[in-house]
């Protein structure tokens, strides 16, 4: 089962001491990065002079979608249209998956009856998610400004762990020391398996 709070701040105070930081992330270091160190100060940087959009992982050809092109390593669970991803390893908080269309789609390519299984997989999964043990929210989101392949996030995050909130919860997964790998596959299971008592089949 997910870890408590207490399991947690544990896990956190082992690597870095009771009053220890965590490292910067990686996303620190990204250009996109919205904050800057400035006379002592973290502020916003500058915004960028307008520019044209650039193209996506799968456009213009979705020859070179790297969905598409991926394996079944990370697949947890499947339905006819529909596929549920794991990352590639453990990360700060619970769980985070991917629900995808295995066709190469996006939100605005989706008809009624794919827009209707999206709405009722995203409740089931973040019904499931949601009744796992010490887990306080799950968020839902769709960002898709790197790849053109619909991906939808579902990040659980643990229950009364205090500052891990909100959309920087997602940014606390980079920061914390990764879930112990054994707890994570077993949560992946449960939630593959209960997903399918709705529909499709589990993967793992």
């Amino acid at each position: 089962m997910p870890e408590s709070a207490e399991e947690v701040h544990a896990r956190v105070a082992a690597a870095v001491g009771e009053n220890g930081r965590l490292p910067a992330p990686p996303l620190a270091e990204w250009d996109i990065f919205p904050w800057e160190a400035v006379d002592g100060a973290i502020v916003p940087k500058v915004l960028p002079v307008p520019a044209d959009e650039a193209p996506r992982n799968g456009e213009p050809d979705e020859a070179t979608c790297g969905a598409c092109r991926a394996g079944d390593d990370l697949v947890i669970w499947e339905s006819e249209r529909w596929v549920v991803t794991r990352t590639t390893g453990p990360g700060g908080l619970p769980l985070t998956v991917f629900l995808q269309t295995k066709e190469h789609l996006d939100f605005t390519d989706l008809d009624d009856e794919l827009a209707a299984e999206y709405g009722r997989i995203t409740v089931w999964l973040t019904r499931i998610m949601s009744h796992l043990p010490n887990i306080g929210r799950v968020h839902v989101n769709k960002w898709g400004d790197g790849g053109a392949h619909l991906h939808v996030w579902f990040v659980a995050r643990t229950a009364r762990q205090a500052g891990v909130l909100g959309s920087y919860a997602v940014e606390w997964d980079a920061i914390l020391p990764p879930v112990p790998e054994d707890v994570w596959r077993a949560d992946l299971a449960t939630v593959a398996h209960k997903l399918a008592n709705h529909d499709g089949h589990a993967r793992v």
